[in-house]
């Protein structure tokens, strides 16, 4: 397949684990973002400042913006995003955690998948 028969779509997956060790300061920046968004309707404010004063992972999900992963990088426009947040157990030395198992892991599924004489 040559490169003008492949997409020109990338879907790009980012997985983050973010230590919350100021919640006030946490909630506080949210509840600002909300506040200065003049085009949220009051009832989804009133709603969003509950769920930001009640959740960290809420108050993060109203202040990571896809957007700003790639404004900079050059010859791409975001062109759809989703994102969830939700509070973890972590625990760093647990192989759920091993970030470079799941790397090596899809590596090895990988080439197992290819014809052989291909890598």
């Amino acid at each position: 397949m040559t490169t003008t028969e492949t997409s020109r779509y990338v879907r790009l997956r980012v997985e983050l684990v973010l230590e919350v060790d100021d919640p006030e300061k946490l909630s506080a920046t949210a509840l600002a973002r909300i506040g200065a968004d003049e085009f949220m309707p009051d009832d989804e404010r009133a709603h969003a400042e509950t769920a930001v004063g009640e959740d960290e992972a809420e108050a993060i999900a109203y202040l990571v913006e896809p957007f700003d992963l790639v404004r900079t990088v050059p010859g791409v426009q975001l062109a759809q995003a989703s994102w969830t947040s939700e509070q973890i157990d972590y625990d760093p030395d647990s192989a759920e955690w091993d970030l470079d198992d799941d790397d090596r892991d899809e590596s090895a599924e990988e080439e197992e998948e290819a014809p052989a004489g291909r890598v």
